[in-house]
């Protein structure tokens, strides 16, 4: 995930903070001399390194903290405080046209993944109840349309192309076949060149012209570093971008490019894609990001997560009597895991955790052993687990391939659940009204 090591190199350095008790103003200025290095090697611009570690040392030094037997916390509010505001403060949503369909362009270079993107915002507004309509005016780039209809099929939305073309008449064809469909939104893939040039940025602007289009969302691979800075400039100077959507953000990328684009074109960061598939994106929050950086973990997103498996489906199966948890419940709480995404990035969310597992390998194939004992047991065992004796385990192991004491290790685990959600039973943990799909 990106700002791993960031994160890792400021965890130590505030952990310094906090074993001294009492700080002394320079045990502050030694600390920020850590902070502005570990964001100058995250490839954040120079610029906004000189000026947020400027912010964040006025106000330690300049609050009366430093006789206080818990400067080193306040300091680390202060930073995350800052750390929040330079990637704009709180989450920035869409805006919709008063008229319909409401469009959406995305400019950005080749490789950034505009096209698979396209689908990742169709297939989260799509959600959200709207009827969107993707646009192929990518004719450049070999099998763009073809890729764009691809991604188009597998999530469910229509995909309007005319060949090669010019893309202004495509993006007026469009609109006339959203209205006559009742597509309320228009996303438009646009074509991307290696390099910013002027052939580009005049083929955009005529396209911008025409459309009219109610946001521009530049897309920036996070991975290109302190260069999307640069890219950014460019296009908002030729174009007045709306906002950034990031990609790759769970490469193992510096994230300097996260922490620069807002503060260098006051632009916000709307959305950000997680993973290769098209459920991998999520509205970008600088608050949570902030927290994740700092070792926080970013429960709130784990909760959405989780209240998102939980959509569509009957309160009785989104519920588990903690007194009377069976084997099923069980094996279906480790499905809803499953479905949440990657378990490695699961586990980062949780305060303490994301550093710690950095550079351990989370095989996501770990559920599989314990669902095929679970699925190894008749329906009698699964309900009542106290009749499972030697015999019983032994004809289960073999049935799921695995050892007995794989099978003991497992009742272990169950019965620590168990345990554990009674413990928490009646303390009311929702979302809303409906019980979190897995507990921790």
């Amino acid at each position: 995930m990106a700002f791993d090591s960031l994160s890792e190199k400021l965890q130590r350095t505030f952990k310094k903070l906090t074993g001294k008790g009492k700080l002394s103003e320079q045990n502050i200025k030694d600390a920020m001399r850590e902070v502005r290095l570990a964001l100058l090697e995250a490839d954040v611009n120079y610029l906004v390194v000189k000026d947020f570690v400027k912010k964040v040392t006025e106000k330690s030094i300049g609050q009366d903290i430093l006789s206080s037997l818990n400067a080193g916390q306040q300091v680390i509010k202060i930073v995350n405080e800052e750390l929040t505001a330079l990637m704009g403060g709180s989450n920035s949503r869409l805006t919709w046209s008063s008229s319909s369909p409401t469009i959406f362009m995305l400019c950005g270079l080749q490789g950034t993944g505009k096209t698979t993107l396209a689908g990742k915002l169709g297939l989260h507004l799509k959600k959200q109840g709207k009827r969107p309509l993707l646009v192929a005016c990518d004719i450049y780039r070999p099998a763009a349309i073809d890729q764009l209809k691809v991604v188009g099929e597998q999530a469910g939305i229509p995909v309007y192309s005319n060949g090669t073309q010019p893309v202004v008449k495509t993006a007026q064809e469009a609109i006339q076949q959203a209205r006559h469909f009742g597509n309320d939104v228009m996303i438009i893939d646009t074509a991307g060149r290696l390099h910013v040039d002027n052939e580009l940025m005049d083929e955009l602007s005529n396209l911008k012209d025409t459309v009219q289009p109610q946001e521009i969302l530049l897309v920036i691979d996070a991975m290109t570093g302190q260069d999307a800075v640069n890219v950014a400039t460019a296009f908002n100077e030729k174009l007045s971008i709306d906002g950034v959507i990031l990609t790759k953000l769970d490469s193992d990328t510096r994230g300097g490019a996260a922490l620069s684009v807002r503060a260098v074109t006051g632009k916000p960061i709307k959305f950000a894609g997680t993973g290769e598939k098209l459920g991998d994106f999520e509205p970008f929050h600088p608050e949570r990001m902030a927290s994740r950086i700092l070792g926080m973990g970013d429960v709130l997103t784990l909760i959405e997560k989780a209240a998102q498996m939980t959509e569509g489906m009957d309160s009785q199966s989104t519920q588990v009597d903690p007194t009377r948890m069976t084997l099923n419940d069980f094996l279906e709480q480790m499905q809803q895991l499953k479905k949440m995404g990657p378990l490695k990035n699961v586990l980062g969310m949780l305060p303490g955790i994301g550093t710690k597992i950095k550079n351990v390998e989370v095989d996501d194939d770990v559920l599989k052993k314990p669902e095929a004992i679970i699925r190894s047991m008749t329906l009698k065992e699964r309900n009542n687990p106290s009749v499972l004796n030697a015999s019983r385990r032994k004809r289960i192991a073999a049935g799921a391939g695995v050892t007995v004491q794989d099978v003991n290790q497992l009742m272990r685990q169950f019965d620590q659940m168990q345990t554990m959600m009674k413990q928490f039973a009646g303390k009311g943990r929702r979302f809303g009204k409906r019980k979190l799909p897995f507990n921790f």
